[in-house]
């Protein structure tokens, strides 16, 4: 059976980088996306508690329903005339070649 792939409503608004809040073991963290997956996310926190950094090494998937956004990462712009220009300049230099 194929794996779903698409990325939910939910959890669309959630991107690498971004800084968010969830709760573990009745206590609340703040951490940064680190990687996404279909339904939840791989998130780096820092935590004082002993327990806490043994059992989690600083790393915990939350599903992307229990995750609050502090502050979204800065996304780059995707510019397509880019790729364009660069298209037109390389054929005007293999047409001056002939």
């Amino acid at each position: 059976m194929a794996k779903n792939t698409e990325v939910s409503e939910a959890q669309s608004k959630f991107h690498v980088g971004d800084e968010v809040s969830f709760k573990i073991e009745k206590q609340t963290f703040k951490g940064y996306i680190d990687k996404s997956y279909t339904n939840s996310f791989l998130i780096t926190f820092e935590s004082d508690d002993p327990e806490i950094i043994d059992k989690y090494h600083k790393k915990v998937v939350i599903n992307n329903r229990h995750l609050k956004m502090i502050k979204a990462a800065p996304q780059p712009v995707e510019d397509d005339s880019d790729d364009d220009e660069d298209d037109k300049e390389s054929t005007k230099s293999n047409n001056n070649k002939k």
